[in-house]
């Protein structure tokens, strides 16, 4: 049965969460009436197509014995005749029979009820697959409005959110999650449905055609309850962990090829293979436990089905001998017992599917239940007249609330100006320009651009002033003029070519087959580190922003090309202001500001000259980079004698 062998995770808070998975249907209410009366009818006709099955065998039965019995005599005559000769069962069974002596089969009867029965499943058959599509489109729409509804929610959430989670994991849940939930939801709601209408239906002929037998039926059901729950209570713990070993594989798999290259150069394959292996031997562990305590659940009930099957055979045959119920109907009453065993065992296989699919529900709510950032204001301000002065006024800011890491900042950017940011590692550069961009909210203090605080534009707004490179270069998966004009979808192809050659990507990419429309992979393989660099820079500039934010961003291009991207950048930053986020001083010498920062505070400020004379931690850090003495060995405790190093 669909899901009897799926390995499931068990919910956490199974009732809400399922309740919260099927209310979004709810859209679907017509289209959902109209499949719950297709259903309703299509089980009704099954349902009833043992009966006629069941009068088809009494024709033939009584057909057999009445072609054996005296021709010229009545049934009454034949009863008589049975119980004058001491056998009261046969004149029992006779009395219930339709019958005429001497005559066999009635073909004609018997083919107007075959025709019936065929009749009866087929109509049940193509309302059954009507339902199913529609169904289906209900599912399938249901699905498709949840990935969109996350989609949009992960373009809502705040930054910090990302930094928690990792790649692997969240994109499971986006991805392997809401498949799984469409899948339960395709699989339980018609299956689920079908088999409860053809419990009930089953139940009424059951009891219709013999309530004994019906109660000898009925035994089953708290025997398969009992068999299923303690089966099932065994199997929780891996359930739990099914999923949950899911999303630590694909997060595994995600960081090894996303790092493949540094993987082969640190020679570190053994080591991601060895923690690749650990990691599927847990989830194989859940899952073979899970599907092997499933696979138990359906021989336990078929089991107690047979169990259910022979009690039925054996006091169905004495009611038959005694004249109780026809044949027909014990054959009828066989079939339904099979129909009522049969929903039983799709609701246990459905039991852990629907289990699984809640489960996976949970963990797409918790991303749609996730904190978002908060909204932009109802009528956000606008700047009037940009020149791109940003101004800190006592800014406080850390990521933990134990940890400090900007307090009580202060300082100014004029228009035009480049600010330069450097320190030590961990000291609060890039984070500083974060703050800007509205990647994080401060904790006390403001940050205005042009005389406008920044909480109070909207977040495009904002963001559409900035142009923003990083160290680590990002390309999409297309030619090189989609990525310069990435940064301006609207810009005219020669202005993405004079992009291109402010900031020397012209010069490269004329040197490709394809020139402008050179695919990019992925990965960005087919061109060097510097080059995907300096397109990233060129996408910037492309967007004419009012504030360019530079971290580290001529990190992998040559000295020559760097000195040629600073005159490009002089030229261009005309009343723009630019952040400059550097290690290698050397680059940043004609800043018109040095912010020197160090545990998250600015101890230093000035331009290159002045922090040099000033002797402090600027000088310091210059001099680490370019005065290196040689390094005083200490002398070796064991000198080598010449054998010793012929040897």
């Amino acid at each position: 049965m669909p899901g009897a062998g799926m390995p499931a995770e068990k919910s956490m808070n199974f009732g809400p969460s399922a309740r919260r998975m099927m209310g979004r249907l709810r859209p679907h209410r017509l289209p959902l009436v109209v499949i719950v009366g297709l259903a309703l009818v299509s089980v009704g006709f099954s349902v009833y197509g043992p009966k006629i099955l069941g009068h088809a065998t009494d024709l033939i039965f009584s057909g057999v014995i009445g072609r054996q019995l005296p021709a010229g005599t009545t049934a009454e005559q034949a009863v008589a005749a049975a119980r004058a000769s001491g056998n009261d069962n046969f004149a029992d069974m006779l009395a219930r029979m339709d019958l005429v002596p001497g005559v066999g089969i009635d073909f004609t009867a018997l083919g107007r009820v075959l025709l019936l029965a065929l009749g009866l499943y087929l109509a049940a058959s193509l309302l059954m697959w009507w339902q199913g599509w529609l169904l289906n489109g209900v599912v399938q729409r249901t699905v498709l409005r949840l990935r969109a509804e996350v989609e949009e929610k992960l373009n809502r959430l705040p930054l910090p959110y990302f930094d928690k989670q990792p790649r692997g994991e969240l994109l499971s849940r986006v991805t392997n999650d809401i498949d799984n939930i469409s899948q339960t939801l395709q699989q339980t709601l018609s299956q689920l449905l079908t088999a409860l209408l053809t419990l009930v239906g089953v139940l009424a002929m059951m009891f219709w055609l013999s309530p004994l037998l019906a109660l000898v039926a009925l035994v089953a059901v708290p025997l398969s309850v009992v068999v299923t729950g303690a089966i099932a209570k065994r199997s929780q713990q891996k359930f739990i962990a099914q999923w949950k070993h899911t999303g630590e594989l694909n997060g595994q798999i995600e960081e090894a090829f996303t790092g493949h290259e540094l993987v082969k150069v640190f020679g570190r394959q053994r080591e991601v293979e060895a923690t690749f292996t650990a990691k599927n031997e847990e989830l194989f562990q859940a899952s073979f436990g899970a599907q092997f305590i499933s696979g138990i659940i359906m021989p336990a009930m078929m089991f107690v089905g047979n169990l259910s099957y022979v009690a039925i055979a054996v006091v169905g045959g004495l009611r038959v001998a005694s004249g109780s119920m026809s044949l027909g109907d014990v054959q009828a009453f066989i079939q339904y017992n099979r129909m009522f065993t049969q929903p039983l065992t799709q609701v246990a296989a459905m039991a852990n599917l629907l289990q699984s699919g809640v489960a996976s529900a949970e963990r797409v709510f918790a991303v749609l239940d996730a904190d978002e950032q908060s909204p932009d204001p109802a009528a956000p301000a606008r700047v009037t007249d940009p020149h791109g002065r940003v101004e800190f006024e006592r800014v406080s800011f850390r990521y933990e609330p134990d940890k400090p890491l900007i307090d009580d900042l202060s300082l100014v950017a004029e228009p035009g100006h480049t600010v330069a940011i450097v320190g030590p590692t961990g000291a609060g550069k890039t984070t500083l320009v974060n703050l800007i961009m509205r990647f994080y909210e401060l904790d006390a203090g403001r940050i205005t651009l042009d005389g406008v605080d920044v909480t109070t534009l909207s977040r495009d707004d904002l963001r559409g002033r900035i142009g923003m490179v990083l160290q680590d270069t990002w390309l999409f998966g297309g030619t090189i003029r989609d990525n310069i004009a990435y940064g301006r979808p609207t810009a005219s192809d020669e202005e993405i070519v004079a992009a291109a050659k402010a900031t020397f990507v012209d010069r490269f990419v004329r040197s490709l087959p394809d020139g402008y429309d050179t695919v990019i992979d992925e990965e960005g393989s087919n061109v060097s580190a510097g080059e995907k660099q300096l397109i990233t820079i060129a996408r910037a500039f492309l967007a004419e922003p009012s504030l360019l934010i530079l971290d580290e961003a001529t990190s992998s291009v040559d000295t020559r090309t760097e000195v040629l991207l600073q005159r490009a950048m002089a030229a261009l930053r005309s009343d723009r202001t630019s952040f400059v986020i550097a290690h290698r001083l050397s680059t940043i010498r004609d800043a018109d500001l040095i912010l020197m920062m160090e545990n998250g505070s600015i101890v230093e400020q000035g331009t290159h000259e002045r922090l040099l004379a000033a002797r402090g931690a600027y000088h310091r850090l210059y001099q680490s980079q370019f005065s290196q003495p040689d390094p005083v060995l200490p002398p070796d405790p064991t000198p080598q004698t010449a054998a010793s190093v012929q040897g």
